[in-house]
């Protein structure tokens, strides 16, 4: 190879090696979209309904485990097109981080205290012994618990389904989906049909909360299977996981039951019974917090406008950290509402469970839930601005409609209100970027774009400031 064809490949090298582990993290996650991209486009995955923009977009929303869908997965997608999809969402629903980043450990050869200690640090502290053993524990784990959910599904949920085969890779697609918060089904009214079946409902929300909880919880119990009776064996971090999403769930329910029940009555929506609305708002408590099923349609027309914001809540504040959601995280929300109960005690700490949190953590998390709100917004005013660049909006949408659209795609949850679709491509770009940016995060992507300054030394006067 002469010179000049081996330094084009040498600066490659050399901007590999350069890349820190956020904006590797970055590059490979796009890399993974435009190849699955171009895979999905081909005969061989869809029909001609789905083009390069829509692989795109179905691309985008996998590997983020989003759920919104510009396309009908069952009708247009072949099964090699069906089985791509599931892989992307295994892909994206371990950790695309956790992913990319074992995976860097190979392509730069690095893998001093200092380099792990980092790693550890960017992949939400997954530990100084390097994330290879750590990521094959999640993927045994994810395996245990997706192959249980299949047998499941296969022997007492799908049974609708005559066809073995059929029925077999509905009930695996669907707890890939379910386990990795992905909210992707093969039928155009998700769970609908299942509304009152107990064993689909009930195990697709098992896998949901296991999912969402992260592994680190999930080991945590594992490890003290036991004691569980002595909760202060397990973590802050477990205890307070823990804690957050069982109330979580419960307010979302009964909130959805104190909403919907009258909105039943009021909308075009069929009335149920009550033991029937208990079993779906627990289900759609579970789902919204970035799992995205449903078992009831969902539309600003029938459901209550004080549902619609409940729902934004939920899927705003999503799951937890290290799991396969998103959101800005239970824990964030239990800093923040930590942090408030201390102002109104007056104190000048925050304390949680007996136990005193870092400054640096409640500013990360005010942090986390400042810049999220804000590029919320932004997305949602930013949706308009199709039509001032020649992109005329197929319908109209209210802005409750497009802040609900917005908040799904960035918390990756993945419910719709029939505004998805009928948006044009101005719209769908935006949704596929909020999607990016709430899978990846949005701090791990400022890091990436701007780089980690150092500590400055140099200190500063004080001086308060009337709040």
């Amino acid at each position: 190879m002469n010179p000049s064809s081996s330094n084009p490949v040498r600066a490659l090298q050399r901007w590999r090696h350069q890349l820190t582990v956020p904006q590797f993290t970055v590059v490979t996650g796009l890399l993974v979209i435009v190849l699955a991209t171009l895979l999905l486009s081909t005969p061989l995955c869809s029909n001609s309904n789905v083009g390069l923009w829509q692989a795109l977009f179905t691309a985008t929303s996998a590997i983020t485990v989003t759920g919104l869908s510009v396309i009908d997965i069952g009708e247009d997608l072949t099964f090699a097109g069906q089985v791509v999809l599931a892989g992307l969402i295994i892909t994206g629903g371990l950790g695309l981080m956790a992913i990319t980043t074992f995976l860097q450990g190979f392509v730069q050869g690095r893998s001093g205290l200092r380099n792990r200690l980092d790693k550890g640090r960017a992949l939400d502290e997954f530990g100084v012994g390097g994330i290879g053993p750590t990521f094959h524990s999640i993927l045994l784990v994810a395996l245990c618990v997706m192959g249980l959910g299949t047998v499941v599904l296969y022997s007492f949920g799908f049974t609708d389904i005559e066809d073995p085969g059929r029925r077999l890779w509905a009930a695996m697609f669907h707890a890939i989906s379910a386990y990795n918060n992905a909210g992707f089904g093969l039928w155009s009214n998700s769970l609908e049909s299942y509304r009152d079946n107990p064993v689909v409902t009930g195990v697709i929300a098992f896998m949901i909360v296991i999912g969402g909880i992260g592994w680190r919880v999930a080991n945590d119990i594992w490890n003290n299977r036991f004691q569980l009776g002595r909760l202060r064996r397990l973590s802050l971090h477990t205890r307070l996981v823990i804690r957050s999403t069982a109330l979580l769930i419960v307010i979302g329910a009964v909130g959805l039951l104190i909403t919907e029940h009258i909105g039943y009555g009021a909308s075009a929506m069929e009335p149920y019974g009550w033991l029937e609305d208990l079993q779906i708002v627990l289900f759609q408590s579970i789902t919204t917090r970035t799992a995205g099923f449903n078992t009831i349609p969902l539309s600003a027309h029938q459901i209550t406008d004080a549902g619609l914001l409940l729902i934004i809540l939920l899927m705003f504040i999503g799951a937890s950290p290290g799991g396969t959601g998103g959101g800005v995280k239970t824990t964030t929300f239990a800093i923040l509402m930590g942090a408030t109960r201390s102002t109104l005690q007056g104190r000048s700490h925050v304390l949680l469970h007996r136990r005193q949190i870092p400054d640096a953590t409640v500013l990360r998390a005010v942090g986390v839930t400042l810049a999220s709100a804000l590029f919320v917004v932004l997305m949602a005013l930013t949706l308009g601005l199709g039509n001032s660049l020649g992109q005329q909006q197929v319908q109209s949408f209210s802005f409750l409609e497009k802040l609900f659209t917005c908040v799904s795609a960035f918390g990756t949850v993945g419910l719709d209100l029939g505004v998805t679709a009928h948006l044009n491509r101005w719209g769908q770009l935006v949704l596929m970027v909020g999607m990016f940016v709430g899978r990846v995060g949005i701090l791990l992507l400022l890091s990436a774009l701007y780089g980690t300054r150092p500590q400055s030394r140099v200190g500063y006067p004080k001086e308060d400031l009337y709040v």
